[in-house]
């Protein structure tokens, strides 16, 4: 799942945006987290935590993901990727 696969490609800035709001709900530096980091199975991250990434996502980028394909959010790749589609929308 690419971040460009809905043809809206995310700023740096955007996706630094989106990295700090998982970080800080999974309570992990964001220097040690790469784009292809594992949440559940590096970070430990459990499926109330990914309820509440969707909620912070949501309350700060001002978008919908109600109908988000959460199951491809295991890691920053994937939330980039849901993102971007959201936005494209």
């Amino acid at each position: 799942m690419s971040a460009i696969r809905s043809g809206v490609e995310l700023s740096p800035e955007r996706k630094e945006q989106i990295k700090a709001i998982v970080c800080e709900v999974l309570e992990v530096d964001p220097a040690e987290v790469l784009d292809s980091t594992l949440f559940v199975e590096e970070l430990d991250a459990d499926s109330l935590r990914t309820i509440e990434m969707l909620a912070d996502l949501e309350r700060t980028l001002g978008i919908d993901l109600a109908d988000a394909p959460i199951e491809g959010m295991v890691n920053l790749d994937g939330v980039y990727a849901v993102v971007a589609e959201s936005e494209a929308k």
